[in-house]
């Protein structure tokens, strides 16, 4: 009785902690504070944004009407993000400056990196066209398209916008001189959150603001 006790404690200990490995959302480099300590400017960039639409609004919609659609959300959380950023920033919470989205942007642009080829860029590939030390990029994904713009499309495309019931998003901030992952947040998505992409953006960073390796006050 006593060894099936000892086993079961044993299993009990062993399932918390796969549960709280598979719980974990935001990882930081042991080394962060090395890497990072002469970041002065930080860039965002445009998000990768997928829309998981139901088979029948994708009848509606080409494949190109998606594809912009995903290309605006994910412009629209790169805005909010700096946006949250400049908010917070204007408190002076922050150790670093952040690159103006249209700045970034069009530096991209000028060099001919856009949605479909952003990805064979290294971060230090992209931390140099951007004059930055760091970026922050990530991935956000949705039922159904949380931006104005992208959400009117949706609409009348399909004749019906839907709820937003699941979703999710990753932040990653690498940085600019090695390319090493400085920093990740993975955060899952639900209705309680907000229904437009400022609203879900700055709850998310609300969440995440005191393990944001930027910030100068930490727990």
């Amino acid at each position: 009785m006593k060894a099936f006790s000892l086993l079961l404690v044993f299993l009990i200990l062993g399932l918390s902690g796969a549960v709280s490995a598979q719980t974990k959302e935001i990882y930081t480099n042991p080394a962060f504070e090395t890497l990072a300590k002469q970041h002065k400017v930080v860039a965002i960039l445009p998000f990768d944004a997928r829309i998981g639409l139901r088979p029948n609004q994708m009848k509606s919609m080409t494949p190109e009407r998606i594809k912009e659609m995903e290309k605006n959300e994910g412009l629209a959380v790169q805005s909010a993000l700096q946006t949250y950023f400049l908010k917070v920033s204007s408190k002076d919470d922050y150790t670093v400056s952040f690159q103006d989205a249209a700045t970034t942007n069009a530096l991209l642009l000028k060099n001919n990196i856009n949605e479909e080829n952003i990805k064979t860029f290294t971060p230090v590939e992209l931390a140099k066209v951007l004059g930055v030390d760091g970026i922050i990029s990530g991935t956000f994904s949705t039922d159904k398209p949380m931006s104005d713009g992208a959400s009117l499309a949706l609409g009348l495309a399909v004749g019906f916008y839907g709820a937003t019931n699941s979703g999710k998003t990753a932040i990653s901030i690498h940085d600019g001189a090695s390319g090493e992952l400085l920093w990740k947040y993975e955060k899952s998505l639900s209705r309680s959150l907000g229904s437009d992409t400022n609203t879900i953006v700055t709850t998310i960073m609300r969440k995440a603001s005191k393990k944001f390796p930027y910030s100068k006050i930490k727990d």
